[in-house]
């Protein structure tokens, strides 16, 4: 998948870069809504990462020169913006979807992810563990149809033992999933996240166990298995 970021921040951009070359994807960065109005439309991307906040020409100025000239790509926003009107503006003149800063990483990956879906027409992904299951494109984890509140970060590292149910997670790849420009994400935070994770799950049916020396699997707890 070939992405356009454009955004000023250039220590957001090394975050968000190195963030999305870990799925595999590859990145052109722009610094500058001037750049941005031509380059949208001269390059098929599959999805663009847009700052309103931006030199020359905002953010949305290009969104609206993009789809005035019939450009479809999907559009995610990035802002420092909360307002509803805000939203509500950037929303009708054409975005995707909408993301205000500060924001996880995680999250904007799997939205990301979401908005190629939703391009490609497939159906959002949903995984289940027993009765535990993940809504990946809305983020949200329910069990027996209860919604489990959980942060974005607690969300990101439950999808990533959900999408390997039954394999060992390496605790190296979960450190690179959830790091972020702003702070580095330790394998001592790794052991905070899943003890957390461990607790929340003890009642839902699913355990998260250690395999020493190399990471995590989370798998269906087996009648009477305690959850640790």
């Amino acid at each position: 998948m070939r992405i356009l970021l454009v955004e000023d921040d250039s220590a957001l951009c090394l975050g968000i870069g190195r963030a999305f070359e870990r799925e595999g994807w590859r990145v052109d960065v722009l610094g500058d809504g001037q750049q941005a109005m031509a380059e949208g439309l001269a390059v098929p991307y599959d999805v663009a990462v847009l700052d309103l906040g931006l030199p020359r020409r905002d953010g949305m100025e290009v969104l609206r020169h993009w789809r005035g000239r019939g450009a479809r790509l999907p559009v995610l926003l990035l802002t420092a913006r909360d307002d509803l009107s805000d939203r509500v503006q950037g929303l009708d003149a054409g975005a995707d979807d909408y993301l205000v800063k500060p924001f996880d990483v995680p999250e904007l990956v799997a939205r990301v992810r979401a908005l190629k879906r939703r391009a490609d027409g497939r159906i959002d992904e949903v995984l289940a563990v027993g009765e535990l299951t993940l809504d990946v494109a809305h983020r949200e984890l329910t069990f027996r149809g209860e919604r489990v509140r959980m942060s974005p970060r607690e969300i990101a590292l439950t999808q990533l033992l959900m999408q390997r149910v039954g394999r060992v997670v390496p605790k190296e790849s979960i450190v690179g999933t959830l790091s972020s420009w702003e702070s580095d994400f330790s394998e001592n935070s790794v052991e905070v996240y899943v003890h957390r994770l461990r607790k929340r799950f003890a009642e839902l049916g699913v355990v998260i166990k250690t395999v020493r020396g190399f990471g995590y699997v989370m798998e269906p707890a087996a009648p009477g298995e305690p959850a640790a």
